[in-house]
């Protein structure tokens, strides 16, 4: 019965070729050499051929297991195009968006920049990864998917997703020559990092990709498996759609919220004691 047959790139098809090389070329090639050297030149010289193609073998092995290592998306059955799975994204950006914010809580509460440098740093590190070798290697999107492993994944685009993390890369690597390198912080530095934050929490809160957004604009080719299939133009369903009530209730609320502001100004700012007097203790003592 005939085994399975091993994909491209496999380890036992290396190792095939490996033996076949020992076995076809070099074993009689060192005889011949031992025993006759002159008919040893002859036959090396019309073996080039045969170890020509052994090197060429060992090099389409090695190029697609380097392939398989270094590319964007994974290749899912289904779909035609390369996705990535959204739900960790959406983890990822949640986690990323944390840290930035605390970390400016640092600089703005604190006036210390060192978390904001730290990252920084590991943000740029992550969206190389990232970018430049593959998302599965990404440590951030690694803890999304652990986060989310119990899940049903939602396929997106791996196109646009590459598009915006070009963006984010590009902002981030703004940051860190000015902040980390340069060691200075400025309009440009604040702005960016606010950008930074509205992008992840659109994307961490909402499902929304802005970064994929500006894709159709660089790009003639529609981008295909959106978040909420927003690619595709579907009228929408009852559930969907906002009435005119609805719409009345959140301005009542925004309102009141004003006009709360206004009334209890005075009793909201007064500092709250503290119920059971720890502190207090503490201090008279």
């Amino acid at each position: 019965m005939r085994g399975p047959a091993h994909p491209a790139g496999h380890p036992q098809r290396s190792r095939g070729i490996q033996s076949f090389s020992l076995i076809v070329i070099d074993l009689p090639l060192s005889f011949v050499h031992h025993k006759l050297p002159f008919v040893g030149g002859c036959f090396e010289y019309l073996l080039q051929p045969a170890k020509l193609a052994q090197e060429y073998l060992h090099m389409q092995v090695t190029s697609k297991k380097m392939n398989k290592l270094i590319q964007f998306g994974e290749n899912v059955e289904g779909h035609s195009i390369r996705v990535l799975n959204e739900r960790e994204i959406r983890a990822s950006a949640g986690i990323l968006f944390l840290a930035t914010f605390i970390s400016l809580m640092f600089v703005v509460f604190k006036n210390d920049f060192m978390p904001i440098k730290y990252v920084i740093t590991f943000f740029l590190a992550d969206f190389i990864i990232r970018v430049l070798v593959n998302p599965k290697f990404s440590p951030t999107l690694i803890i999304g998917r652990l986060i989310v492993r119990n899940q049903v994944p939602e396929y997106v685009g791996a196109k646009q997703k590459k598009f915006a993390w070009i963006i984010g890369v590009t902002l981030s690597a703004t940051m860190f020559i000015f902040m980390v390198v340069v060691n200075s912080y400025s309009p440009i530095t604040g702005i960016i990092c606010l950008i930074c934050l509205v992008f992840l929490f659109f994307e961490s809160a909402f499902g929304i990709c802005l970064g994929c957004k500006f894709y159709s604009l660089f790009h003639k080719g529609k981008a295909q498996y959106c978040p909420g299939e927003i690619c595709d133009a579907k009228s929408k369903q009852d559930i969907q759609k906002t009435s005119g009530v609805q719409l009345l209730i959140v301005f009542a609320f925004v309102a009141s919220i004003f006009l709360a502001a206004w009334l209890f100004n005075d009793q909201f700012s007064k500092k709250p004691y503290e119920l059971f007097g720890i502190n207090g203790s503490a201090k008279s003592k």
